[in-house]
């Protein structure tokens, strides 16, 4: 039996990886999904000071409390800021990291210096602290490649993101200074990241590459597909 812990992007919680979580546990594995501080069901708990690293620090402290070693660590979209950031605060907990369309930026590098946002998008919903799609272009550009009734599922649980959590680097010199066992899983269907930037990350890692003909939310649209490459 194998120990995941899934974590989420922006915009979501522990919900996105229903589907896929689901076919990991039918195969006897243990898979902890934490929603991560100020998303989903703990949108009210927003403040400042909500960062990759604070976020990171509540997932490793999960593994510790839990008593959760040998951990098969996957992040997906913005979640592969958290997840790198884990692995350095857990490094004697990780056995294999999946960066599943995610983003893995360099030090020093900010998610905007790699997301490339679509100039026809409708602008983002922005408070003082969080920022989120509108609901027009979850249903018409983010989710579109999902069937009807998933689509309205997933853009029902869509909730604001914590700023701080993407505006800022990502604090990540520790996890690059190191090597890690790691695997890519670029969705072609996806636009953002960038192909180049998850090529860079494989590179930099020397990790395994696969492709999934999938949009950026893989997890959802191809829970078997998905499931079958993180159990491999």
């Amino acid at each position: 039996m194998a120990n995941y812990v899934l974590v989420h992007g922006s915009f979501q919680g522990s919900w996105i990886w229903q589907p896929t979580a689901k076919v990991l546990r039918e195969a006897g594995h243990a898979v902890y999904v934490p929603t991560l501080d100020g998303c989903a069901e703990r949108r009210h708990q927003i403040r400042p000071g909500i960062t990759i690293a604070t976020q990171a620090q509540e997932v490793a402290d999960m593994m510790f409390y839990e008593d959760i070693s040998d951990v098969i660590l996957a992040g997906t979209s913005t979640g592969g800021l958290v997840v790198c950031k884990v692995a350095e605060l857990a490094r004697d907990r990780i056995k294999h990291i999946f960066f599943v369309d995610a983003l893995a930026p360099q030090p020093g590098e900010k998610v905007t210096d790699i997301v490339q946002r679509n100039p026809d998008s409708a602008p983002m919903a922005t408070t003082d602290l969080t920022r989120g799609p509108t609901r027009e272009e979850l249903e018409n550009r983010l989710f579109a490649d999902l069937e009807p009734e998933l689509r309205a599922w997933a853009v029902d649980r869509v909730t604001m993101h914590p700023i701080e959590a993407t505006d800022a680097p990502g604090e990540l010199d520790g996890f690059w200074a190191q090597q890690w066992p790691a695997t890519v899983i670029n969705c072609r269907l996806s636009v953002n990241p960038p192909e180049a930037h998850q090529r860079r990350t494989a590179e930099k890692l020397n990790a395994n590459w696969y492709e999934l003909d999938a949009g950026h939310y893989p997890m959802l649209s191809h829970p078997a597909e998905l499931g079958k490459l993180l159990l491999a």
